[in-house]
């Protein structure tokens, strides 16, 4: 009887509609589009919607619908990957959409109909929303990516995660989007107020001195190896000379740079191949993204080889893709009921690294923090280490299309640069291959999906610590609990 409620609440077929147009308009503020301006003003009519839904079960609806909408637009990328190998996994396209667009749905479902517990509906929205979006990039290993407060991305105002990082954002946007809901004159008029001020303090952030430069040069290597024929054994030989070819042009590097799995060789294997690598930059330092195995196990690694093929560094991926790199819960199964079918120790997955960790390549190239593909996503990665001079980011994003996933992510990487005050290197398979300074700006890149070498005579240094890289998300969490506090007061908002 209840369930028959539940369903009996649920929205016609026009309030659905403009549940799930509120979610994918909030959406537009991602790349390609990063249209912030039309974003924002999708985000408030979304929170007035979710808030004036009748009870728990017409927010819960609202909540799922609208989440849904915001999911499925922003994360369509997800499709790609079953289409690498359409007539074997395309089928699953549609199912993993769905999946992925009201399952994340369900943590704004969750927070909607939660918000109508407090005395101060409207706020204890923005709470259990913000909280559901800071549970989501932690639970299940975590998923941050498409966080409320990326609305920013492309705009001046991202500058403020420097101090507040992306959970701060999240927070921050949420409670502005609030206030001409709460009250249409003085709640307009104090979004705007604060609005101006988040864009002044990122225009002083942004606008502030040059920093010095690091005398070091760099090369790019961009490969654009569409993954569908990458491992295919004619393919990877082309690729790979392609990759020696790109190296061995013009001056050598001090360091050259291979993306993300960028070769189909295993050195443990293929002894020969190191070397040849070196020789091709003339023995100066390469750093490759690799597979490593030791027996049934194997990692998603980067490696620098130099001299005649000496490995100089490893880092092995420790914070995997679940269901992508590994199977959650796949080890268990083996080690309790000897399922190896998704055990990534005999060899059914990647294996993970064991921590973060910061690469010392020499007083020239300095102190590196190594990123492979997925991991620039987590904001709390670069802060668990010893501070380093610049951050690297290895990616092979040609899973996600030629469209809208390389250049999400690319933005995230940017993201991690402005948050820990560092330049930034990413080097893609396809792209989007570039030189991000430590405000976020990009100093050069090369095109998408083209091969080439991008050569990068020096590199900017840092900034002085800042106040995200130093405490972290305190004053996400503080501004959280403030709200919390400010949640318990009733008043009655006035509608736009």
């Amino acid at each position: 009887m209840k369930l028959r409620a539940f369903f009996a609440a649920r929205p016609d077929r026009r309030d659905a509609g403009l549940h799930l147009l509120a979610g994918a308009g909030i959406a537009t503020s991602q790349a390609p589009f990063l249209a912030w301006y039309l974003a924002f003003p999708f985000l408030v009519w979304a929170l007035a919607r979710m808030s004036r839904a009748k009870g728990a079960v017409g927010a819960w609806w609202a909540g799922w619908l609208i989440g849904a909408g915001y999911f499925g637009t922003y994360l369509n990328w997800i499709v790609h990957p079953f289409l690498v190998d359409p007539w074997v996994y395309g089928w699953m396209a549609p199912f993993a959409f769905i999946l992925m667009a009201f399952g994340l749905g369900l943590f704004w479902a969750g927070a909607s109909a939660l918000s109508v517990l407090m005395p101060n509906r409207l706020l204890g929205l923005v709470v259990f929303l913000a909280a559901a979006e800071l549970l989501r990039g932690y639970i299940f290993t975590g998923f941050p990516w498409a966080l409320i407060g990326h609305l920013w991305l492309g705009s001046v105002i991202e500058q403020n995660a420097a101090v507040i990082g992306a959970t701060g954002l999240t927070v921050a946007t949420l409670f502005v989007a609030t206030l001409p809901i709460l009250h249409r004159h003085w709640g307009t008029a104090a979004m705007v107020a604060v609005l101006c001020l988040g864009l002044a303090n990122g225009l002083s952030h942004r606008n502030g001195p040059d920093t010095p430069m690091r005398d070091v040069s760099l090369r790019l290597v961009q490969p654009a190896a569409e993954q569908y024929l990458k491992w295919d054994p004619d393919q990877a030989r082309m690729l790979f000379q392609r990759q020696l070819d790109l190296t061995r042009q013009g001056t050598p590097a001090d360091l050259t740079i291979w993306p993300e799995t960028a070769i189909p060789y295993l050195f443990e294997y293929s002894p020969e191949v190191p070397g040849i690598i070196s020789a091709a930059a003339n023995g100066n330092p390469v750093a490759i993204g690799v597979q490593r195995v030791v027996g049934d196990q194997g990692w998603n690694s980067l490696r620098v080889v130099q001299g005649k093929g000496e490995v100089s560094a490893t880092y092995d991926k420790h914070h995997l893709v679940p269901f992508g790199e590994y199977m959650p819960l796949g080890d268990v199964l083996y080690n309790w009921f000897g399922i190896g079918a998704f055990a990534a120790q005999v060899g059914n997955g990647y294996s993970a690294g064991t921590r973060a960790e910061v690469l010392d390549l020499g007083p020239k190239l300095g102190r590196v923090l190594p990123l492979i593909c997925y991991e620039a996503v987590f904001p709390d990665i670069p802060r668990s280490v010893a501070r380093p001079d610049w951050i690297l980011q290895i990616t092979n994003d040609a899973w996600f299309g030629p469209y809208t996933g390389p250049f999400q992510h690319f933005q995230l990487s940017r993201l991690r640069a402005i948050e820990m005050g560092l330049p930034l290197v990413r080097v893609g398979n396809t792209g989007v291959t570039a030189v991000i300074d430590a405000r976020g700006g990009v100093s050069s890149s090369l095109p998408f999906g083209q091969p080439g070498a991008l050569d990068v005579p020096e590199l900017s240094t840092g900034l002085a610590e800042t106040l995200y890289a130093r405490h972290g998300d305190l004053i996400a969490y503080l501004l959280l609990f403030g709200l919390l506090c400010l949640s318990f007061v009733r008043f009655q908002p006035r509608s736009p």
